[in-house]
């Protein structure tokens, strides 16, 4: 479309921001060709020896008022010169839209992050940002409208993008495992942030399982490691030294390596207990199936209005869904996580006959209810289209 802007999509994360150019067709957002991505420490003000400020201070600053250090402020330079480096190696000239994902706590007019776990806090993060900008030239079409979640934007390029696994259902649950791990949700045919749900359902971050191991770790690929290291005996500096990431582990399961294996059976049973309580706990509220990371939140409701939705689709992306889809037929992951879900959903005394009827297909799942999404930066781009349909 020859009369939409020029919009970039930019994901950033603990260690580095991922940018591209979004196109806008007529089916839909896509991610263009041109990509910049660019490590803070490769900048000089990065400090590798950063510490962030404890996060109970952090939290309590945010009902008063902030106080950054001078290390916080160093560290935010390196965020803001990298930003700026890869906005600058996608500019074409033309005045552009910018739409980017942050992790952390946003201020409350979303355009700075107010506290963050393992980083600095940048209050004025869109601020400093387009005045640098600025300062070489660089012209937008409008201000930054604010900072998004790499969850909510997942949701985003699941449901406007042309390969989008949401936009051609009602009701679909998404699974993103990455660096961490991000949920998304679409309900009667609408996105809800998981902000909106937080009375009644926990993020998958928020849980541990009954051995007090959180979730988060058998979706993430440095849980994943992790779990792994563990079982070989390798230490996670010796795993990343040879390159011994999720893809090689589940290789190694393949050809019947024992530490790989068993891995891998963890994260079946695990991530099936924890897509169930997402079907459980849509369908007739939650029921405490999990513990809680911080003990000190409030438990979620166990009633809400969405009680009674069958979902059409699980949804499972990100590093994590590129790793499922490459287990299929292995007997590896994919068909244990489908046994495991189906088992429990035949199991349950919450879900009802209907519900079961919907779910299961002779006692097994049924075999379109898993998807795997292969959007490629799917947080990129969701900011890109968060930023046009603004």
């Amino acid at each position: 479309m020859s009369n939409t802007p020029f919009i970039i999509g930019l994901d950033g994360g603990a260690t580095k921001v991922s940018g591209w150019q979004i196109e806008q067709t007529s089916k839909g957002f896509v991610l263009g060709s041109n990509h910049s991505e660019k490590t803070y420490s490769k900048f000089s003000s990065f400090d590798s020896e950063f510490t962030p400020v404890d996060i109970q201070t952090q939290l309590n600053e945010v009902k008063s008022s902030i106080s950054l250090t001078e290390a916080e402020k160093q560290q935010g330079q390196a965020f803001i010169d990298a930003f700026v480096d890869t906005i600058s190696e996608l500019n074409t000239g033309t005045p552009m839209l910018i739409g980017i994902g942050m992790p952390g706590l946003k201020t409350d007019d979303k355009r700075g992050i107010s506290a963050m776990a393992n980083g600095p806090r940048m209050p004025t993060f869109c601020n400093d940002l387009e005045q640098a900008l600025s300062e070489i030239g660089i012209k937008l079409n409008s201000s930054i409208h604010r900072l998004g979640s790499d969850a909510d934007y997942c949701g985003f390029g699941e449901e406007y993008s042309n390969d989008g696994l949401f936009k051609s259902v009602t009701n679909s649950y998404y699974l993103g495992g990455g660096t961490g791990t991000a949920d998304a949700l679409k309900l009667n045919g609408k996105l809800l942030p998981f902000n909106e749900t937080k009375s009644w359902l926990l993020k998958s971050w928020e849980m541990k399982n009954i051995d007090g191991i959180a979730l988060e770790r058998f979706a993430s690929a440095s849980g994943i490691q992790t779990i792994y290291s563990q079982y070989s005996g390798q230490s996670i500096k010796s795993l990343n030294t040879n390159y011994i990431f999720p893809n090689i582990i589940l290789e190694r399961a393949i050809q019947k390596e024992e530490a790989a294996l068993n891995t891998f059976s963890d994260i079946s049973l695990n991530l099936a207990e924890l897509l169930f309580e997402r079907i459980e706990t849509i369908y007739s509220g939650w029921k405490e199936p999990f513990g809680l990371i911080n003990p000190n939140r409030e438990p979620p409701s166990s009633n809400h209005p969405f009680l009674k939705i069958i979902l059409d689709r699980l949804i499972i992306g990100q590093r994590l869904g590129a790793i499922l889809e490459a287990s299929k037929g292995s007997g590896i992951f994919w068909e244990p996580l489908v046994y495991h879900i189906g088992n429990l959903i035949n199991k349950s005394n919450r879900l009802d006959s209907i519900a079961k009827a919907a779910y299961l297909n002779i006692d097994k799942l049924n075999s379109n209810l898993i998807h795997v999404s292969l959007l490629r930066d799917a947080p990129a781009l969701g900011a890109g289209i968060d930023a046009a349909l603004e």
